[in-house]
């Protein structure tokens, strides 16, 4: 037994030996001049860019490898002067077993900590399409014997492994550039015979969304260049709060947050690409500072889970459908987005049923003309988001169930044109019943057909109707400011009333038609009537 373990001692003490000896001679087996050239070379020929370092240096501990420092790889002069790559610290690693047999053979080519630079320029272009081409390198160093011989397989024996990359991408193709950033990169590259694999993990900031990729597939072979080569892959899209990311692309207020958890199918190329796939937002809400509202003054709304059914392809996010709801109410619609600066949203198949008006005009909003009940509507809308309230497009039907009308400028409004009525009647010896005011707040519902162009909303048969009143109106409001011409029809107690409302929502200014109120004869007496309550409403 004694002896055994004797001989495993001694084995053990062989391999120790054979390990210190390939370590220690690792600097006198590597040939760091024509390692620098020949991964200049070979580099540089492969990805068509110029790829320089400033030293080559053999790093034994924690692992025998070859370091390159200072690395950087040329940007195309098209797209700016900064680096595509640039990185202070890269390894080719040796292989082990082959440094027992006092042989150099390179395995895995790491980037530490690297910066890529994505562009994609406003005729859609990107930096990467020209990768691959011809380039100028440095002049080869003469073989040597004993090395590898120049080629990619020399340098790239295994596999390229990005650690904590960070990818800065910025798209001109909306005039004003966009730019966003992937942070902690782990990607790992695997060349083969076939397709090009690659698997990883990512961070994409502003905002806190973690992708995961695996199956990833680039096929080189039979591409010209890198752009035209087909990808495959899938892709895993989790984040607990996404309020920076959409901030970037729609602007800060309102303030959309939630959670996203999703997953995506890439196709499509490396210059296009495609992704479709489900993904789902939690926890919405939607958030702004809104000056008309009493306190407080940032209100909130928030949305039941939002569900898309989601393709992207040529900087455009097709979503069919969106899904989500309103306390009780439910909303589905189409989405179509179209990426950029500026960017533009177009809603398709809008349809909203028994959402409460209330929890958006009212608690939300804060709107002046804000009314109760649940609102059914139909129709369409596109806006650029970042200013919606006047580039809003769109056509529609709605109608809103029994409610209330509780707006305080609609208040206002109801009750200046009801006391300026019931003044002028009392100019001809009438008067409007008491306490119609308060009849006119309730109502059985409001329909309407509108129109909505650059943020003005049109309509011809806005109506609503109730037991004590009935009321129509046509006519014009703008979304951003409440500039409004609109004429009124309110029919009360066997008497009807026609105005004229103009102004603002804020600042109203009515016009009762004497002709409402008259009987043939009776125009100049209303006409002295009117200037004297004029004189009485100063």
């Amino acid at each position: 037994m004694r002896r055994v373990w004797t001989w495993i001692a001694v084995a053990l003490a062989a391999i120790l030996v054979l390990v210190l000896a390939a370590v220690i001679a690792v600097p006198f087996l590597v040939d760091t001049p024509r390692i620098q050239s020949l991964i200049a070379n070979t580099a540089s020929q492969a990805l068509g860019r110029p790829v320089r370092f400033s030293s080559v240096s053999v790093s034994v501990i924690p692992r025998p490898a070859v370091v390159l420092r200072d690395l950087e790889v040329a940007e195309d002069p098209k797209f700016g002067k900064t680096p595509f790559l640039k990185l202070e610290r890269a390894e080719v690693r040796l292989r082990f077993w082959p440094l027992l047999r006092l042989r150099v053979e390179l395995g895995d080519f790491v980037l530490k900590e690297p910066v890529i630079s994505l562009v994609q320029a406003a005729d859609g272009t990107w930096n990467v399409a020209t990768l691959g081409g011809p380039a100028e390198a440095p002049p080869a160093r003469p073989k040597g014997p004993g090395g590898p011989g120049p080629g990619a397989a020399g340098v790239i024996a295994s596999q390229v492994k990005i650690e904590d990359g960070v990818v800065v991408y910025e798209s001109r193709t909306g005039g004003e550039a966009q730019r966003y950033r992937v942070e902690d990169l782990d990607l790992t590259l695997t060349p083969s015979a076939g397709p090009l694999g690659f698997r990883g993990n990512a961070r994409v900031t502003p905002g806190d969304l973690v992708l995961r990729i695996s199956e990833g597939t680039i096929g080189l072979n039979g591409s010209r260049t890198v752009t035209g080569a087909p990808v495959r892959g899938t892709v895993a899209l989790e984040g607990k709060q996404v309020r920076e990311l959409v901030a970037a692309a729609l602007g800060p207020e309102p303030a959309i947050a939630g959670g996203l958890k999703g997953a995506l199918t890439l196709g499509g190329t490396v210059g296009k690409p495609r992704a479709a796939g489900e993904v789902e937002l939690t926890d919405v809400t939607i958030t702004q500072r809104n000056p008309q509202c009493p306190d407080p003054k940032r209100r909130t709304l928030a949305l039941e889970p939002v569900k898309l059914n989601l393709t992207y392809e040529d900087l455009r996010v097709t979503v069919r459908p969106v899904t989500t709801a309103i306390g009780k109410g439910t909303i589905t619609t189409n989405l179509v987005a179209t990426l950029g600066t500026p960017m533009r949203a177009e809603l398709g198949d809008l349809a909203l049923k028994a959402v409460p008006l209330d929890k958006v005009l009212v608690d939300f909003l804060c709107q002046g003309y804000a009314v109760t009940g649940p609102l059914d509507l139909t129709g369409s809308a596109a806006a650029q988001p970042a200013a919606l309230w006047t580039t809003l497009d769109g056509k529609g039907r709605l109608r809103v169930g029994a409610g209330k009308v509780v707006g305080a400028q609609a208040l206002a409004l109801l009750d200046r044109v009801v006391r300026l009525g019931g003044a002028l009647e009392s100019v001809l010896g009438g008067e409007l019943p008491a306490g119609a005011l308060d009849s006119a707040l309730d109502y059985d519902s409001i329909t309407a057909t509108y129109t909505i162009t650059n943020g003005v909303v049109s309509t011809r048969d806005l109506t609503l109707s109730g037991r004590a009143l009935k009321a129509t109106a046509a006519g014009t409001y703008a979304l951003a400011s409440g500039a409004m011409n609109v004429e009124l029809n309110v029919t009360a107690s066997r008497r009807q009333l026609r105005a004229r409302v103009t102004g603002t929502a804020a600042a109203p200014k009515i016009a009762i038609a004497p002709g409402s109120l008259l009987r043939e004869g009776e125009q100049r007496r209303i006409e002295e009537g009117l200037k004297d309550i004029l004189r009485k409403l100063r």
